[in-house]
């Protein structure tokens, strides 16, 4: 039975001061189960990540709309359906997918729904695809979701198209990762980067979307992966998810000039920092591409040789959720998984109550947890 209200984490001041245990920026506020519209989806989470993305709203390098009920990459159970959805049925088992694609806007019409016109506008607003939000506190105040989803809540209504349905085997652990990191990691290797067989490839930023780069440049035949963090322990990690070679920046030229000759054919930041993105493109052979997938400061810019571009044909690509098509990518790489080709339990730090978010959030910017996942419910 679906109750009337329901816990959600609510973020109502960016920028609040470190350490984020003290001044605790996220609230807890018991607010009304809202009740989907034509189209839309009530969820029941029951497994939310812990991301940079949440990281960047908070401490306010990513502005958006306040009040704002936090989280966006989770996975749960189908509760309710909106009128005109036909293809689900309640208890089916999901991954939720935090760029609703509208199937109608140029992106989407070109095939690449992660860049879906539509969907960001209502991401950027605090709204659904489908219409103006539906969240609201006690008292009627309205609060935005967060990138169509709000995770960090007990129950979730989303557009059916954030939603993509999964086998009923797959833990809840395992799926919660597959919908942000997954996509946005694997998806850049295999979908923006293309990397061939027998290419090389070097990785900064070793948190869970380039974790999840290093698996998925693992799996192509042949191919030299360099992974690249300052924290030792995030080398040895990057190895066991199958990095030939791993070190810290200060390490990456020489790393490169002994397994990649005159330079790498595809450079991953997920840092989110400009000057990684230029010392990036200088590592490239000719021809090579630099996939930028780290969200740096909005008022950071690059400063590189324009030359290179046409001069060597150097590539700089941008890369939204791994321009991933969901619907086809999430059963893919969950084949993977189930293959043994995709190790992601080596990315599940721990799963804590909700509760634990704040100060969750110091681990993160420490670089101690890599996916600390969150129980909605009680277990």
């Amino acid at each position: 039975m679906i109750p009337t209200t329901m816990l959600s984490t609510i973020l109502r001041e960016a920028g609040s001061a470190r350490p984020y245990a003290d001044s605790r920026p996220l609230t807890f506020e018991q607010v009304p189960v809202p009740t989907p519209r034509a189209g839309e989806v009530l969820v029941r989470i029951e497994r939310a990540s812990l991301c940079h993305s949440d990281l960047s709203v908070i401490d306010g390098s990513r502005q958006r709309p306040l009040p704002m009920a936090l989280g966006h990459e989770a996975a749960g159970t189908v509760a309710g359906l909106g009128e005109g959805i036909d293809d689900l049925k309640v208890g089916d088992r999901i991954v939720l997918v935090f760029v609703p694609s509208c199937g109608e806007c140029r992106a989407c019409l070109a095939g690449r729904p992660a860049l879906c016109h539509r969907g960001a506008e209502a991401n950027g607003t605090g709204d659904l695809l489908h219409g103006p939000a539906v969240l609201a506190s006690d008292v009627g105040e309205r609060i935005n979701h967060h990138l169509g989803v709000s995770a960090f809540s007990q129950y979730a209504v989303v557009a059916r198209e954030s939603v993509v349905v999964i086998d009923q085997d797959v833990p809840f652990d395992i799926a919660a990762m597959f919908g942000c990191a997954a996509l946005t990691g694997i998806g850049a290797v295999l979908n923006t980067g293309a990397l061939a067989p027998g290419q090389s490839v070097i990785v900064f930023g070793l948190g869970a979307v380039g974790l999840m780069a290093v698996m998925a440049a693992a799996q192509v035949d042949g191919t030299t992966v360099i992974a690249i963090d300052p924290l030792p322990e995030k080398q040895a990690l990057a190895l066991r998810c199958g990095a030939d070679h791993a070190g810290s920046p200060d390490q990456a030229a020489e790393l490169v000039n002994t397994y990649a000759n005159d330079g790498v054919d595809l450079a991953i930041e997920a840092v989110g920092s400009a000057r990684v993105m230029e010392a990036s493109l200088a590592l490239l052979t000719r021809g090579g591409a630099l996939v930028s997938v780290g969200l740096p400061h909005p008022e950071q810019s690059i400063t590189t040789p324009a030359l290179q571009f046409a001069g060597l044909g150097r590539r700089l690509l941008g890369s939204y959720m791994g321009d991933s098509v969901p619907s086809r990518d999430i059963s893919a790489y969950l084949q993977l998984w189930r293959d043994g080709k995709l190790p992601v339990e080596l990315l599940h730090t721990d799963t804590r109550p909700l509760n634990d978010l704040n100060e969750s959030l110091d681990a993160l910017v420490a670089g101690e947890i890599v996916r600390r996942l969150f129980v909605m419910q009680d277990e």
